[in-house]
């Protein structure tokens, strides 16, 4: 199907030329010239950049709030799945500038609207929309085994791994991250109603209070545990360092996946009970850093450097650090969750751990493996939920997500 197609079965595309218009919208501009908000608010919403050459909602600053959908294809043809793709496209494009899926015309008004609503008052407070394809998706239904890149491998199974299958998997994923969590929730809503017949919700999280950080502004966050996450992070503006370890490059062997990146999302429930029962030393000693500051053990502040021979060989900075593993970094943007209780009344809570990298063969899976061995806060956590996604690069203001695969 050629790239030039863009209207759908749906007609998901906005109204008034909106299209062209969301093009000019700056990384972090108000609305484009004379368009209208969703409300009659006065202040331009701050709006994340849809187009470039890598999908937003990676180094982008990371937001407050998340939600991420899997998606298992019911679609029948590859057309199917074609369409599928640019009708979220489109939709994201609308939703990602502050603008309704499409305008409500009283022609139609006889109909369900195109946009469920529940965001028409509300700003779109840096949403960003990034779709990832599962390596399920690379089978016999499309054509895709052969097209399938090297890096998106099976994850092998660790040491205390108790993993829900309903947690794991999928063809598609949807990450929408935005500082307003009815933004994140609505835009999951009205793709997964956008894929009626095409695609259905396979597992989903959500997640608040991010748990790492891609920016300098701001302390860094804390996770459940109460400590500082992701200190030494890679930053969304260290070119060099995303060149290096976050971006799929043209000489890695899939040429289509040049610009995009590599998800691994893991659901790790924290056992708060126990750790909230635990002494600080041995609470630091296991994290390898103070709670207080943030500062490695030994050292006064917290971005001092880090020695990983000075601290406790079973601590969890010392063991993942990159100097052990060959200098791969990984890209960080987790978030925390609690999804109520068990039968016992403990808290189902922790993080949902999401790192993009150029390759999670050399860079999470060794790190992992270290870790489930070794380390000391795995008496305190379980990775129930685990899934890798390879996540296509970024579209221009006349293209759609997975065009470089499937165009």
């Amino acid at each position: 199907m050629p790239a030039t197609h863009r209207l759908s079965r749906r007609h998901l595309l906005v109204g008034g030329g909106a299209l062209g218009a969301v093009g000019m919208v700056g990384a972090v501009a108000g609305l484009p010239g004379g368009g209208e908000t969703h409300g009659d608010h006065d202040a331009s919403p701050q709006l994340v950049e849809f187009h470039g050459p890598h999908q937003a909602g990676i180094a982008t600053p990371v937001q407050q709030h998340l939600h991420f959908a899997a998606f298992d294809v019911t679609a029948n043809d590859l057309a199917g799945l074609v369409a599928l793709l640019q009708d979220w496209t489109a939709a994201a494009r609308a939703m990602t500038a502050n603008r309704p899926v499409e305008r409500v015309e009283s022609a139609r008004r006889l109909a369900p609207p195109s946009d469920t609503g529940e965001t028409l008052d509300l700003h779109a407070a840096r949403l960003t929309i990034t779709v990832g394809l599962g390596r399920s998706l690379f089978d016999d239904r499309f054509g895709l085994a052969d097209r399938s890149p090297a890096p998106l491998a099976d994850l092998p199974a660790y040491p205390g791994d108790v993993l829900d299958p309903a947690r794991c998997g999928g063809d598609l994923v949807i990450q929408t991250c935005s500082d307003d969590p009815q933004v994140a929730v609505h835009a999951v809503r009205n793709l997964s109603r956008i894929a009626t017949g095409l695609a259905a919700v396979r597992w989903a999280q959500l997640g608040f209070g991010k748990a790492s950080a891609t920016d300098t502004a701001g302390p860094t966050p804390r996770n459940l545990f109460g400590f500082k996450d992701g200190t030494a992070n890679i930053r969304g503006d260290d070119a060099d360092a995303l060149a290096d370890h976050v971006w799929a490059q043209p000489s890695d062997g899939s040429a289509w996946m040049a610009g995009g990146s590599y998800l691994v999302a893991r659901r790790i429930r924290m056992t708060v009970e126990s750790w909230d029962r635990t002494s600080l030393e041995d609470q630091e000693r296991a994290v390898g850093r103070t709670k207080d500051v943030g500062a490695p053990l030994g050292a006064a502040r917290e971005h001092d450097r880090v020695r990983p021979h000075g601290l406790p060989t079973d601590s969890h900075v010392r063991l993942a650090h990159p100097s052990l593993h060959g200098g791969v970094r990984m890209l960080r943007r987790g978030f925390s969750f609690v999804d109520g209780a068990d039968e016992l009344g403990h808290l189902d809570a922790g993080l949902f751990f999401l790192a993009y990298q150029r390759d999670p063969r050399r860079a999470f899976v060794p790190v992992q493996a270290e870790l489930s061995r070794h380390d000391a806060m795995s008496r305190y956590v379980r990775h129930t939920g685990s899934s890798v996604w390879a996540v296509p690069p970024g579209v221009g203001p006349d293209g759609w997500w997975g065009e470089t695969l499937l165009g």
